[in-house]
């Protein structure tokens, strides 16, 4: 019986890891941010996993990449520098940050 219930955890842990990601790459939608951006590629800006990889293990970066969100880039990526984000809500950003923080 202990098992199966450890089986059942697991899978609902997995679930719910599936439903975040989904989740956070709707909101990307929602807010347009696959305008200037991909998941694997770049488009205008860097490609998530790129961002990702370049801030591994900067423990930091969560807080920079929030503000940065918030106010607008520096053109740390090209030319193109990323506009302020204002009307996306505060949670719904840390959620974005951490998405893109976890990709591989």
């Amino acid at each position: 019986m202990k098992r199966v219930s450890t089986s059942l955890i697991a899978c609902f842990g997995l679930l719910a890891a599936a439903g975040d990601v989904l989740g956070s790459e709707a909101l990307a939608q929602r807010h347009g941010c696959f305008g200037c951006h991909a998941v694997e590629r770049k488009v205008v800006g860097p490609a998530y996993k790129d961002v990702a990889a370049k801030y591994r293990g900067d423990a930091g970066a969560e807080a920079r990449l929030i503000e940065k969100l918030k106010k607008g880039g520096e053109r740390n990526w090209g030319e193109i520098f990323m506009p302020p984000m204002p009307t996306v809500p505060e949670d719904d950003i840390k959620i974005l940050i951490r998405w893109i923080l976890s990709l591989k």
